[in-house]
Order: structure tokens, then C-alpha cells, then sequence
């Protein structure tokens, strides 16, 4: 998908949070913080056009998953063209996360990657998304979320208890990204 159909998206549905795709740079620094020497399980919130979705799939072993969750139907229709037997798309909201998961027989993820506008979320929508994600995420697993600003980091505190964050400039427009890892206990 071109730059301007994604600009066209952003335009035309409020829960676009950006008017391009993530930059090679956010990906990396983003993905730099998953361990791929293993199996693991992602859900990814807000794919978009499948930037992190396609890096993903290049460095996951053949027995990972990645689940998919997305609202706009153009992005949802282009996601499905990814033919990949690891990937599974569901247009939906990452508020159902739990109900994805225990539909496909999953207990736990390893990671959480989202992308969706948090800010666009009133407080109690937020936290029920975070909430969801503690709960699907095994112990030690990550949430990896990147914002456009430093809003979430109380929210996610909030529910994970501690939170670590980095800029990624090389970005338009620059992007926060947030480390949260749910505790062993």
C-alpha cells in the first residue's frame, strides 16, 4: 500500500493513529527487544499495512504465531494477502485480544506489539486494553507499544507496575516506545 492510500486512511478513519507507515528504523527498534532464537507467540494490535508484520515473519522460526488485530478494513484486506500459515488476521479490536486468543486455543503470548492510537482511547477503554494484554501475556512476556507521545506510560505503570520508554527519531513523526514486562509474580 503506497504512502498515499495510507495518508487516504488516515483521513478517512479515526483509529489511523499515523499519516505513514512505521519507518525501518521504529521496526528495528521496536523488534530489537524480542528474543526470535525461539518459538514464540505474538499478537500484534493496529498491524496497519503489516510493516512490523512482514520484519516479523522474516525472523520468527517456522513454529511461531502471529496474530494479527485490526479495525480497518482496507488494512484487514491487505493483511490477508500475507500467505503465511504462521499468521492469523482478525478485523476486530485489540479490547477482544483474550476472547482471539482463547478462540484459537492460545494460553499465553510471548509478546504484545501495538501500534493503536492509545490517546484516541478514553481512560477506561485504555486500561482495559492493558489490562487484556497483562492477562494474555505469559510470565516475563513483553509489551512493546509505540505512541507519539509519553501518555501511556502512567496507564501502562498503572497495570504492569513499571515501564521502561526510548525515542525513536528516525520516525515521522517521532515515536515513543514502551517496554513493559509483565512480572513473574
Amino acid at each position: 500500500m503506497s504512502t498515499l492510500s495510507y495518508i487516504k486512511n488516515f483521513l478517512t478513519d479515526k483509529n489511523v493513529a499515523s499519516i505513514t507507515p512505521s519507518s525501518a528504523a521504529c521496526v528495528k527498534h521496536v523488534c530489537k527487544k524480542i528474543d526470535f532464537s525461539r518459538s514464540v507467540i505474538i499478537f500484534e494490535y493496529g498491524p496497519g499495512t503489516g510493516v512490523f508484520s512482514r520484519y516479523l515473519l522474516d525472523h520468527m522460526t517456522k513454529e511461531s504465531k502471529l496474530i494479527l488485530i485490526e479495525l480497518n478494513s482496507n488494512f484487514v484486506e491487505k493483511l490477508r494477502k500475507i500467505d503465511d500459515p504462521r499468521v492469523s488476521v482478525f478485523d476486530d479490536s485489540a479490547a477482544e485480544a483474550g476472547e482471539i486468543a482463547r478462540n484459537l486455543g492460545i494460553e499465553n503470548a510471548d509478546y504484545v506489539i501495538s501500534g493503536i492510537p492509545f490517546s484516541f482511547l478514553d481512560e477506561q477503554d485504555k486500561l482495559n486494553v492493558l489490562q487484556q494484554t497483562f492477562d494474555l501475556l505469559r510470565a516475563g512476556g513483553k509489551l512493546l507499544a509505540y505512541q507519539t507521545s509519553g501518555h501511556l506510560k502512567d496507564p501502562i505503570r498503572q497495570i504492569f507496575g513499571m515501564v521502561h520508554t526510548e525515542l525513536e527519531l528516525l520516525n515521522i513523526p517521532p515515536m515513543l516506545i514502551y517496554e513493559a514486562i509483565k512480572n513473574e509474580g
